[in-house]
């Protein structure tokens, strides 16, 4: 009868305590991951700068790269702010609503990397193995029907994990050993039966980023066995498609040892997994503009550009002060 009150209560809020095995050295975390926001809001705002205003890069691929950009500067914003508080003034309280909505958020956004992914994927498809079908099907009201089906599956998967998550009760502790709302961080806080949260969100992995790398790899092996069936030089969509592959590789590494971790016995130590899980949101947001920018032409003329233009600028002021 003494256990009742226990088995009742459930916390309502919680606090992030990742890193906490660090000690005295954790607010020196705060330099790195700052350095990292810092690269990541300053190249996705540069690169979607220069693709709105700039009317040679209104490209379908440039228009992807673009939406590429927008979530990879938003992606950060849910969680490298408050982990960087936490880490300077040891600021780590949240409710449970509103670590359901930020782990809504992370997810939901963050699905859309691999299927932005998928649509370059078939621009790349349609631009080398359909070329006269290109402007047909990448048309706006067309384009739609190919990507209708992954923004409505990300929709329903993502709900079913947080709606799952948030019926739970959490009566063991109420510190989550991450620096955000982790979706098997908070749930295996709960005192009940998480087999279905557990079945979900394997469900989710291998239906959303595993699935969308299969048929991406898929896509480029066509593209490039056209490529040499031809025998034309295709050294620019060659290119894309390596780009495409070493980005979706690196963040589906990241994102399935991250999942593991929580899943199968292992020597990670509790800060090895909240790196990791911070890596597969922070690494693609940081690079992905980077690379894009470095390996696509047009992008890359209008940066330079861009550059020069603020050059001019800078020199002009100098000379007036």
């Amino acid at each position: 009868m003494q256990d009742l009150p226990v088995q009742n209560f459930s916390f309502k809020a919680f606090k992030l305590s990742g890193f906490h095995d660090l000690g005295e050295w954790r607010p020196l975390l705060f330099i790195p991951y700052f350095l990292m926001f810092l690269l990541s809001t300053t190249s996705n705002s540069v690169l979607i700068y220069l693709i709105i205003s700039k009317r040679a890069l209104h490209s379908p691929m440039c228009v992807l790269i673009g939406l590429m950009a927008v979530v990879d500067l938003c992606l950060p914003v849910f969680f490298v702010p408050n982990m960087l508080l936490s880490f300077l003034f040891n600021w780590n309280e949240i409710s449970l609503v509103g670590c359901l909505i930020q782990m809504f958020c992370l997810l939901y956004v963050g699905t859309f990397q691999s299927t932005l992914l998928v649509w370059m994927a078939l621009d790349r498809f349609f631009a080398i193995c359909r070329p006269l079908y290109y402007h047909k099907y990448m048309q706006m009201h067309n384009f739609l029907k190919f990507i209708i089906v992954p923004v409505i599956r990300n929709i329903i998967l993502i709900v079913m994990i947080v709606s799952s998550a948030g019926k739970l009760s959490f009566c063991a502790t109420d510190e989550i050993d991450h620096c955000f709302c982790e979706h098997m961080a908070l749930v295996q806080l709960a005192c009940g039966d998480i087999s279905i949260n557990n079945l979900i969100g394997l469900v989710a992995t291998f239906l959303i980023p595993t699935a969308d790398f299969l048929f991406i790899t898929l896509s480029y092996i066509i593209i490039l066995a056209s490529v040499l069936k031809s025998r034309k030089s295709h050294l620019k969509a060659v290119n894309t498609c390596i780009t495409h592959i070493i980005v979706m590789t690196f963040t589906l590494t990241f994102a399935l040892i991250a999942f593991l971790s929580y899943r199968i016995r292992n020597n990670f130590s509790p800060s090895v997994r909240v790196f990791l899980s911070t890596m597969y949101l922070l690494f693609p947001s940081c690079f992905n503009p980077i690379i894009y920018g470095v390996r696509t032409k047009e992008i890359r003329e209008q940066f330079l550009k861009f550059m020069n233009q603020v050059n001019v600028l800078l020199q002009f002021y100098n000379n007036a002060v």
